[in-house]
């Protein structure tokens, strides 16, 4: 058509890039001085206006970018780390209903934990627009996992046993329990403690909370930290704290000392989640096959491998000498055949 030009895929992408920088300024401006933006999840009833409030309405209206790349990010964690095999999922710190949408649909149960201010109109449990998400998305899927609703703290999980979980999952509850006056370290622990032997946790966190980094305190619980621990120190010279290391030998004569603990995950896999203003981290990590068992049982399951190993040692150079015999037989039958 005359008098119609057709811009060209340099000029478009430039108008784009103007039109997005606009929109981004018109949202920070609209939070700084109207504090119109509020997220689905920061709604607080009778105005009251809470940490988890503030944090998530900042971390939406300043940056976007790294809030809805860790969204997508932990959803492809959660879908793809999840067995076919795994029952019960666990959620660290549950503020809405995402998981539902997250796991596979193998899963039959996915429970939930709060993070949650116990100061908090609910008294430290979920809020009110948590359980209602958690119901639409439940009542959207259909047929599927039992959503059981718990109000037990992300940090002391106490209506779940030991052992009892397959998949734990934590997806930017820690800064959220720090501002809450929960310990997020101790999260890490209750969901190494209620994971199955080989269970997984998965994580999708920001890499330093409060100046601790996130990654450093799960490695410090695993394999890798008990076979690296050579020294007292790391390369910059920090101590590590807070770990479930085995201890260092120490000399015989100190019969107070504490005994040796094991590791609680046998591995850690993680990434840094790229294109974010703000550092995260996913991963996973597996926990140990003999975390849950007594120094006593360790000791006689060492004993029954080193048994079978020699066992299958015996066995193998029995049926390596009958093999030469058999055939040091044929040759000499051969050659009196001759």
């Amino acid at each position: 058509m005359k008098g119609s030009t057709i811009p060209s895929d340099r000029s478009a992408t430039i108008h784009r890039n103007n039109v997005l920088l606009s929109l981004l300024l018109v949202l920070i401006s609209s939070f700084t001085i109207t504090d119109a933006f509020v997220s689905p999840t920061s709604y607080s009833p009778r105005g009251i206006t809470t940490a988890t409030t503030t944090t998530t309405k900042r971390q939406m209206a300043l940056d976007p970018v790294t809030y809805l790349r860790t969204e997508w990010v932990s959803a492809a964690l959660v879908t793809n780390q999840t067995p076919r095999s795994a029952d019960k999922v666990l959620e660290l710190g549950c503020e809405d209903g995402r998981i539902v949408n997250f796991v596979p649909r193998t899963v039959r149960e996915i429970i939930t934990s709060s993070a949650e201010n116990p100061d908090s109109p609910e008294g430290g449990g979920l809020t009110v627009s948590c359980s209602r998400q958690l119901k639409q998305q439940a009542e959207r899927r259909g047929a599927g996992a039992l959503m059981t609703y718990s109000d037990q703290r992300a940090d002391d999980l106490s209506e779940t046993p030991s052992s009892s979980i397959d998949i734990v999952v934590s997806l930017q509850s820690a800064q959220r329990m720090k501002e809450n006056g929960l310990d997020w370290k101790k999260s890490v622990l209750e969901a190494g403690r209620v994971l199955k032997p080989g269970g997984r946790f998965l994580f999708c966190e920001a890499a330093d909370v409060g100046g601790e980094s996130y990654l450093d305190f799960v490695n410090s619980l695993s394999d890798f930290s008990t076979e690296n621990k050579g020294g007292d120190e790391d390369e910059e010279g920090s101590e590590v704290t807070e770990t479930v290391d085995v201890v260092e030998e120490e000399d015989s004569d100190d019969v107070d000392s504490p005994p040796a603990k094991s590791p609680i995950f046998q591995e850690v896999g993680y990434d840094q989640v790229d294109m974010v203003l703000q550092p995260h981290i996913a991963g996973v990590a597996i926990k140990a096959m003999d975390a849950d068992m007594t120094p006593a049982q360790k000791a006689q399951k060492k004993a029954q491998e080193e048994s079978e190993r020699l066992g299958e040692m015996t066995l193998n150079a029995f049926e390596g000498r009958s093999k030469r015999r058999r055939k040091k037989k044929k040759k000499t039958t051969d050659t009196d055949g001759m």
